[in-house]
């Protein structure tokens, strides 16, 4: 078994946490990124620690509030202080809104950007140097089928922001493969149940605005919305399957992982158009001379 050392943003609850478990359950050296870890996420750090002593294994709560670039600066650091080493970074960290595009205010959207897209540019300067001195290792994206498939009305500060992550995420694909880093982008669908993205989703501040839509012509919408989109979800959606994939690709050998993995219970479409999508990114790279890119380089190179 080869032991990895993985840290992984927003792992105080959903996707984050299931993946953090299910990573340490198997055998690999976890640091769980929580922000807040003295405050309102002590009770999620104190549930991090009492798995990782009840199951025996390496999971670590670290504070990473990835709004900050000190705290991400000083959590990544401190990992490196403790193992010598990162060999995963999981971008999973993000927060979701609901509501008509028109009544969030520019702040809001700045915000939601901050969280779900600059947040990875600060991991990636706070840990990338000192994965490019290895010659190798893996960043793993957690995306959102929202980015090209079917897209319900009303979430579009989330699918905007998210949309930009996994664009950023496919440029940095081809600048880190001569370095020996691997990237993976896992793609769930809509999980409606197993995780708090939905019930902790953020309103438009402009409230006066937002009783237009809910008083006018899309009266009704968001209800419809989110029902619709608890329909398409089978029964058995399990919220945890994110997690066991993001394992499997982890376990799988240097340079055979795939660069997207969806996991989309409703099946809403994101698989078809980004395997189009990807496709007419290598044969761009075929075109320009620059085929390498779509594969990391070996650590013996």
């Amino acid at each position: 078994m080869n032991r990895q050392v993985i840290v992984i943003t927003g792992a105080s609850s959903g996707f984050g946490a299931l993946t953090a478990r299910a990573l340490a359950r198997k055998s690999h050296i976890v640091y769980a990124g929580i922000r807040d870890t003295q405050g309102r996420n002590a009770p999620a750090s104190a549930d991090t620690n009492a798995f990782a002593r009840e199951h025996g294994v390496d999971l670590f709560p670290v504070e990473l509030d990835v709004a900050n670039e000190a705290s991400v600066k000083t959590g990544i650091a401190s990992i490196i202080a403790d193992r010598g080493r990162i060999d995963v970074v999981i971008h999973n960290a993000g927060h979701m809104s609901f509501g008509p595009a028109e009544a969030f205010t520019p702040e809001q959207f700045a915000e939601l950007f901050d969280i779900n897209v600059l947040s990875t540019q600060r991991v990636n300067r706070a840990a990338l140097p000192h994965m490019r001195k290895q010659g190798k290792g893996l960043v793993v994206w957690v995306s959102s089928s929202s980015t090209r498939g079917g897209t319900p009305p009303y979430l579009s500060p989330y699918f905007a922001a998210k949309a930009a992550m996994d664009s950023l995420a496919v440029s940095y694909a081809a600048e880190l493969a001569r370095w020996g880093i691997e990237t993976a982008i896992i793609v769930p669908g809509a999980f409606t149940k197993g995780t708090n993205h939905f019930a902790h989703s953020g309103a438009p501040a402009d409230r006066e605005r937002a009783a237009e839509y809910d008083n006018g012509p899309y009266k009704g919408v968001p209800e419809q919305a989110l029902q619709g989109l608890a329909a398409l979800e089978p029964a058995d959606a399990d919220a945890s399957a994110v997690a066991m994939a993001i394992v499997d690709v982890v376990a799988m050998p240097f340079g055979s992982r795939p660069f997207r993995t969806h996991i989309d219970p409703s099946q809403d479409g994101a698989e078809i158009v980004n395997g189009v999508a990807d496709r007419v990114r290598a044969e761009m790279f075929r075109r320009i001379g620059l085929e390498d890119l779509l594969r990391p380089a070996s650590a013996s190179r």
